[in-house]
């Protein structure tokens, strides 16, 4: 398909104003995430660049977050820009109406959303895996030093001169089913090893049923039941599996398929998945909207003005979703209906946006 002067011209200043919108946002995560981790460098006292470094790592996966809303702001400047040359007019005069716009805006937008799908999301995914690794490497914290595999849950913590490698079957937030707990020295030499068939762990001690111990001079005991004392307890596993946005696409499909083979949730990793696949369609509609609610405002002279109508828009959708999400994580709403609905009330709310703009 052979693109009309009018058509590159809009294609070249939307993709500049997205770059340069992008750019922005992309400086102020920076910033803003810098001066936190500066409290994280200054615990453990790394150096000067760490906080710098840090930010640069996390911030890719933060502004993947606000893409919807780099959008809005992108069509609004490009609008008021198009305005203010009178460009709008003398398209509208031959013959290129605002339906003929948006839809120019939405194919652009389109392709934008798939590249970011499909190439920008792995590489913010990459980078925030990076930024976990640097900082459980300083971290004396535990903070994530559990992962789930085939064969069931592995967390590994250490306990004044021992280490303890903790494999359970089974996890379901607060039960762990078929648990071994291996105890080591600092030098990974066995000390004894702890069986139980099931363990309460919704505090950080554990209640342990159906026990069976073995030092490591092969002597065996068994209990009904034992208490293990640990730096983990239930809730603070289940969110050291939360930050789903270290893992691209086929790493969330795999983790999924983890869950479900030790009994956990996989809730939480399907509504990411779909928020991550409904992106490109947001990004569309964030578009539209965008221009349909500064067309319908162009009178106003008041920039400012503009700009905080944007922002309150921002935040009406930021928390729509927000809040959808939450109860398809709590189990009220079907896992796709809480991801999709918000994207179902954008859509409906444009296509009456639409209809009027092309009146006018």
């Amino acid at each position: 398909m052979i693109l009309k002067k009018y058509q590159k011209y809009i294609f070249s200043i939307f993709l500049k104003k997205f770059i340069l919108v992008s750019i922005v946002f992309f400086c102020l995560t920076i910033i803003v995430n810098f001066f936190e981790e500066i409290k994280f460098s200054e615990k453990y006292s790394l150096e000067f660049y760490y906080p710098l470094y840090l930010s640069l790592l996390n911030a890719p996966s933060l502004i993947f977050e606000i893409f919807p809303f780099i959008f809005l702001i992108s069509v609004k400047i490009l609008y008021l820009n198009l305005n203010d040359k009178n460009e709008l007019k003398i398209l509208n005069s031959n013959g290129i109406s605002n339906y003929n716009i948006m839809f120019l805006l939405t194919v652009i937008s389109t392709l934008i959303g798939l590249f970011i799908l499909l190439f920008y999301y792995s590489f913010s995914s990459s980078l925030k895996s990076k930024y976990l690794d640097v900082k459980n490497k300083f971290s004396s914290s535990n903070e994530y030093l559990a992962v789930v595999k085939d064969d069931g849950l592995w967390i590994k913590e250490a306990v004044d001169s021992s280490i303890f490698f903790i494999h359970a079957k089974k996890f379901d937030k607060i039960n762990l089913r078929s648990l071994t707990i291996t105890e080591t020295d600092k030098y990974y030499n066995s000390k004894s090893t702890i069986t139980s068939k099931k363990a309460n762990i919704k505090s950080k001690n554990w209640f342990l049923e159906n026990v069976e111990t073995i030092d490591n001079n092969g002597d065996k005991k068994k209990y009904k039941s034992l208490i293990y004392n640990s730096s983990f307890n239930g809730e603070i596993i289940s969110n050291l599996f939360s930050n789903l946005n270290s893992l691209n696409i086929y790493e969330l499909h795999n983790l999924s398929k983890s869950y479900l083979k030790i009994g956990y949730s996989n809730t939480d990793i399907k509504i990411h998945l779909n928020k991550i696949y409904s992106m490109p369609i947001f990004y569309i509609l964030m578009t539209i909207l965008g221009f349909i609610v500064i067309n319908k405002l162009k009178h106003f002279k008041s920039r400012f003005f503009l700009i905080v109508f944007g922002v309150f828009i921002s935040v009406v959708v930021y928390y729509l979703n927000y809040f959808s999400n939450i109860l398809g994580s709590n189990g009220v709403l079907p896992i796709y209906l809480s991801v999709w609905a918000p994207i179902i009330i954008l859509f409906l709310l444009c296509n009456i946006g639409i209809l009027k703009a092309n009146e006018n």
